[in-house]
């Protein structure tokens, strides 16, 4: 099972603020704990909404609104993909996020990830084939990148 870890952004991710002393060492240490047990699967940082857009479609047509903006809470200023074996396993390792973060004052969200096989017989044989070679290809250009 695959589940995101979404570290919410806050005023200070937002201002673009350089990591607090330690946070950096305390995150790569974290990512190391993950790696040695064999559950990290990717993560990184975003850059602050004002790097980014919006884009809302109406009637399929898009809206695009340029960053920064002001709902900071529902913000996302990272993400550590892991995969485990349950949520009570994942929420352990949500458990030892870095106390450096936030000063200790984090909001982390944690989310499993859908894969194809949840759609049961909403996908079929066909849809399943052409999803696996795009997992493939996926691959591949990592394996190549």
């Amino acid at each position: 099972m695959r589940f995101m870890i979404i570290r919410k952004a806050d005023p200070d991710t937002e201002a673009e603020k350089p990591p607090a002393p330690g946070l950096f060492d305390a995150m790569m240490a974290y990512n190391d704990e993950l790696i040695k047990a064999g559950v990290m699967v990717d993560g990184m940082g975003l850059m602050p909404s004002s790097y980014g857009a919006r884009i809302e479609f109406e009637d399929g047509k898009p809206n695009i609104t340029d960053g920064p903006f002001t709902e900071v809470r529902e913000l996302i200023a990272g993400f550590t993909l892991i995969e485990v074996g349950s949520k009570e396993e994942a929420i352990e390792w949500v458990k030892r996020w870095p106390v450096e973060d936030g000063g200790g004052n984090v909001r982390l969200e944690l989310r499993q990830v859908l894969t194809i096989d949840d759609f049961g017989d909403a996908v079929n044989d066909e849809q399943r084939a052409h999803y696996d070679e795009q997992v493939k290809a996926v691959q591949e250009l990592h394996d190549n990148g």
